[in-house]
């Protein structure tokens, strides 16, 4: 038996906020746990287990801020997880919490993330940008994140011959998705020509390429199997998992590498199902590219192909794989550490919840993942019980 299927996902929640000033990430964090146990049924004195990271020190992502958090919450879990490896923790958080509860360690886990990135004071440096140790080799350049995903963007049309259009038709596509959700920052249509038109902000990604900028959070409750079928919602599945990690420095990274391509297949691998048998597709979209290169990694389409299939409208709703159906992190919220929204969405796709673009008949759904510069990476195949 996949020791993930001995628990089950009962519920969810994401914060409405998008501009929350002056709010401490620790109340959104209650706000959105609450609403998760009330989706599933349960409440706090139902849960034994914690894991949440977020986007800086203080809110609940630093060493320590798992036992503030907790503190801050009244609850003393008897599992708790603190595992950051960038946006795609809440997946990872979310599979040691299924593993956690198949062991007998928990039985009921809550994992979540929130910040307040628009107004929260920043913490120490990132210490890729220190002048001593290994950023040393890459501070000198300014290289940032948005940086080396231009990059990356860059030898993708060189190698392959993707074109700007392409790379454009995706925030298209996602921001089509936001239309209909209400909470979505980002709701205005918009057109290749608007994308391509929008401030250069690192060469070849444009302004409305990059992600928004938001405060928000978001919650997911796990349980035992057997305690799941009592619940209010009906429990989710989790059919297949796979997580890799590469680096963290672009002087290190190897011709178009990815960690999602050993993350998808491993996920694959142990569902025993293949991309064509998957309904819908979150698909973390910090820029343009990373949900292209999801597409590929992922098997959706070949290596290189991924421009030309996204502008085939295949990522579209109705198209053979939607993706990123609440409008994603380029046109609905991005505090951070998006993971954690991508697996809600992909868990409201099977509930028949999704605020955006309502999957009709969906029974399998992907939720995927990255962390840092395609550093690591996070694939989580689910089903309807």
């Amino acid at each position: 038996m996949n020791l993930l299927s001995r628990a089950a996902i009962v519920g969810a929640y994401e914060s409405p906020r998008r501009k929350a000033n002056d709010i401490h990430p620790f109340q959104i964090f209650h706000e959105v746990i609450a609403g998760a146990l009330e989706h599933a049924g349960l409440t706090y004195g139902d849960v034994d287990g914690l894991c949440v990271t977020a986007g800086d020190v203080g809110e609940g992502g630093s060493a320590e801020d798992v036992i503030e958090l907790a503190e801050y919450l009244g609850i003393t879990p008897r599992f708790f997880d603190s595992t950051d490896v960038g946006g795609c923790s809440a997946l990872v958080q979310t599979a040691r919490a299924a593993a956690a509860i198949a062991c007998g360690m928990a039985d009921t886990v809550v994992i979540a993330y929130a910040a307040c990135p628009r107004w929260f004071p920043f913490g120490p440096t990132n210490p890729m940008s220190w002048p001593v140790g290994p950023g040393a080799f890459e501070m000198p350049y300014g290289m940032t994140n948005i940086t080396a995903y231009g990059l990356y963007a860059a030898r993708h049309m060189h190698k392959f011959g993707t074109t700007p259009e392409q790379l454009a038709s995706i925030p298209v596509a996602i921001r089509a998705n936001a239309a209909s959700n209400p909470n979505a920052l980002m709701r205005d249509p918009i057109s290749v020509a608007d994308v391509l038109s929008s401030p250069m902000i690192s060469s070849p990604l444009h302004k409305l390429e990059c992600c928004v900028v938001t405060d928000s959070g978001g919650a997911v409750v796990l349980t035992r199997r057997d305690r799941a079928k009592d619940l209010r919602k009906k429990p989710v599945r989790m059919l297949g998992y796979g997580e890799a990690i590469t680096g963290v420095h672009v002087n290190q990274t190897f011709d178009m590498d990815s960690p999602g391509i050993h993350s998808g297949r491993r996920a694959f691998e142990a569902a025993g199902i293949k991309p064509a048998d998957v309904d819908v597709a979150q698909i973390y979209d910090a820029f343009s590219i990373t949900p292209l290169i999801g597409l590929e990694n992922l098997g959706f389409c070949k290596a290189g192909e991924g421009g030309p299939f996204a502008a085939s409208g295949a990522i579209s709703a109705g198209g053979s794989i939607p993706i990123n159906t609440d409008g994603g992190g380029l046109s609905s919220n991005h505090p951070g550490k998006r993971g954690v929204f991508v697996l809600i969405e992909a868990l409201r796709q099977l509930w028949g919840e999704s605020p955006g673009y309502p999957v009709p008949d969906c029974e399998i759904s992907l939720a995927h993942g990255w962390g840092g510069f395609f550093s690591a990476a996070s694939t989580m195949l689910l089903a309807r019980s």
